[in-house]
């Protein structure tokens, strides 16, 4: 498997205007301790990584939109050839910044809706109003064609949302539509009794699996969620028919479902290089070491490259080429990033 870095997220605040229950970074307005970087550091860190590769950058938080700058290191990204995208909430979006993402050369944005309605989302999201704030940016958005697409996270409080969450943002016009399941940290950690079991968890993910076969235009994609790459084989051979996921070429280029240090990482507002959003473990610093060198030396990287290494049912199991279990959730649950993934219901053959 090629392990060249293809898609970025950095927190370059962990400043935020909501209170999500389960945001994996704890994010508030007034963050103690985890200063922005300059736009000067933020350039070096560009430079650095494009002097390695040539992945997609999400510009991410905390609330990105919080940074009078963010549209400065968005447009310094494009100039080094880089594709750039933002992460908002969308409650902050105007006529002027839908104005400055074209400017930026940003090439998609992403949404969060976690309701089909204002009553769920804003309860998710700690928020009243957050909903009306987000559905007013996808407006904005069509008006001016930013390609927009949306990340639905769900847990216990609204997992019966989720047919109608899709029905919704296919609605929208969005590009993509992207079903998260919860990985608990962060402020996640507090509703962990909330978490979708491994049983409920099946469920959902097969109804992913008839919906994708039958949905022609809206890209969608399960994240969080590796089992259902060993679902989709599973169901493909009983149903005697191969199922190509478009879902797959979709960002990543990838094949298999924990991406976290392999195709994917995450750089954090002070600098560290985690394997993914929800897995907070520094595999390096940019601000003691180049990103290449952290990508292709870091300990931690190469075990969640080395599947042998992989541990319980996960190390046993015959699907663990397409699958992997989530590093994250393991790592959240057992402390350990290599144990199997706590919430797969798939007992091996071997």
């Amino acid at each position: 498997m090629d392990f060249e870095p293809k898609w970025i997220a950095w927190e370059i605040t962990r400043r935020c205007n909501l209170n999500c229950v389960h945001c994996r970074s704890s994010s508030t307005l007034d963050v103690v301790g985890h200063a922005d970087c300059s736009l000067a550091e933020a350039k070096r860190v560009l430079d650095d990584i494009k002097a390695y590769a040539n992945p997609v950058v999400v510009l991410s938080g905390g609330e990105p939109l919080l940074r009078a700058d963010v549209f400065d290191i968005a447009s310094y990204g494009t100039e080094l050839g880089l594709r750039m995208c933002l992460a908002t909430n969308g409650t902050l979006v105007t006529q002027k910044i839908c104005d400055k993402i074209k400017e930026a050369g940003i090439k998609m944005v992403s949404l969060s809706l976690d309701g089909s309605t204002a009553a769920v989302h804003d309860d998710f999201r700690n928020q009243p109003g957050a909903f009306d704030g987000t559905m007013n940016a996808i407006r904005l958005f069509n008006e001016h064609g930013i390609k927009f697409l949306v990340n639905s996270s769900f847990t216990q409080r609204n997992k019966e949302e989720a047919a109608k969450l899709y029905e919704l943002v296919k609605s929208l016009g969005a590009t993509a539509w992207y079903l998260f399941m919860i990985v608990p940290t962060g402020r996640g950690e507090e509703i962990m009794e909330e978490l979708i079991p491994a049983s409920e968890y099946e469920d959902i993910l097969n109804w992913h699996y008839d919906m994708e076969k039958e949905e022609q235009e809206l890209l969608v994609r399960p994240t969080c969620a590796p089992q259902y790459y060993r679902i989709v084989l599973q169901r493909s051979k009983q149903e005697g028919e191969k199922f190509k996921r478009r879902s797959l070429q979709f960002s990543t280029g990838g094949s298999k479902g924990c991406l976290a240090g392999q195709l994917i990482c995450l750089i954090d507002v002070d600098g560290n290089v985690l394997p993914c959003s929800y897995f907070p473990k520094s595999a390096g610093n940019i601000r003691e070491q180049k990103f290449q060198e952290i990508w292709e030396q870091s300990e931690l990287f190469l075990e969640l490259r080395d599947f042998k290494g992989y541990k319980g049912n996960c190390g046993r199991c015959e699907y663990v080429n397409v699958c992997g279990g989530c590093r994250a959730r393991a790592y959240a649950v057992s402390g350990d990033y290599l144990a199997q993934e706590p919430f797969c219901a798939y007992q091996p053959k071997s």
